[in-house]
């Protein structure tokens, strides 16, 4: 009896793991979404081990390459105005929402956990529910610790899927806030670096990364890092 019980969930995991790839192969070869590219960046899909700029979201629009619960991009052409600046019109007719780091107290204020790159373009005004995709090429096969850059005006949580599986659960994130900081609008603007969010086992390939946002929202995403560890 124990002998065919022991077949039997060997059976069911091997029809698993069947049905498993065969959902990845159908997710791949139906998504159509397109790696971005522009003027200044054409290198294809971002590439791991290395850094996924969060900005650089697949091409292919709502429902394709990205959630987001409304239609106006409220950074670019909008808190940045219209004006023939790269960085002020960077994808403004799409709805995700990106703005960039400034100076002046801005961005570079003493009340950061680290200090970031200025003029680093970044996905903002996040809210539960919204997705990205990124299409992705991996080098190397193997696990990989996830840092993230980022600001999260109170504590958060988001996750990370491939080919539409999720493959971290919840991660929970670090609020960002300082009390101490007596300017509202700059709550949203306390940079933090978290060198560990999560590790993954990822294959080689190309393959689509989504970063999921689960909890809270406003939080700003500047890049995830994937570092090779074994």
């Amino acid at each position: 009896m124990k002998s065919r019980l022991f077949l039997l969930s060997q059976l069911i995991l091997v029809i698993c793991l069947v049905l498993s790839k065969c959902s990845n192969d159908h997710f791949i070869r139906n998504y159509t979404g397109i790696p971005f590219s522009d003027n200044k960046y054409n290198d294809g899909a971002q590439t791991i081990p290395g850094k996924i700029q969060c900005e650089y979201f697949d091409f292919g629009g709502e429902g394709i390459a990205y959630h987001d619960l409304d239609i106006v991009n409220s950074g670019s052409g909008n808190l940045n105005k219209q004006n023939n600046n790269y960085l002020h019109e960077f994808r403004m007719d799409e709805s995700v929402d990106i703005s960039y780091t400034k100076p002046n107290q801005i961005d570079n204020n003493t009340f950061n956990f680290i200090q970031p790159e200025m003029n680093q373009l970044y996905v903002g005004w996040t809210e539960p529910g919204e997705w990205l995709n990124y299409t992705i090429n991996v080098q190397t096969k193997g696990i990989y610790k996830i840092g993230l850059m980022y600001t999260s005006n109170g504590e958060g949580q988001i996750s990370l899927s491939i080919n539409s599986n999720d493959i971290t659960g919840p991660i929970d994130i670090l609020s960002t806030n300082v009390s101490e900081d007596t300017l509202d609008w700059r709550q949203w603007h306390h940079w933090n670096y978290l060198d560990s969010i999560a590790e993954v086992k990822l294959k080689k390939g190309l393959q689509i990364l989504t970063i999921h946002t689960i909890s809270n929202g406003n939080m700003n995403y500047d890049y995830l890092l994937f570092t090779l560890k074994n």
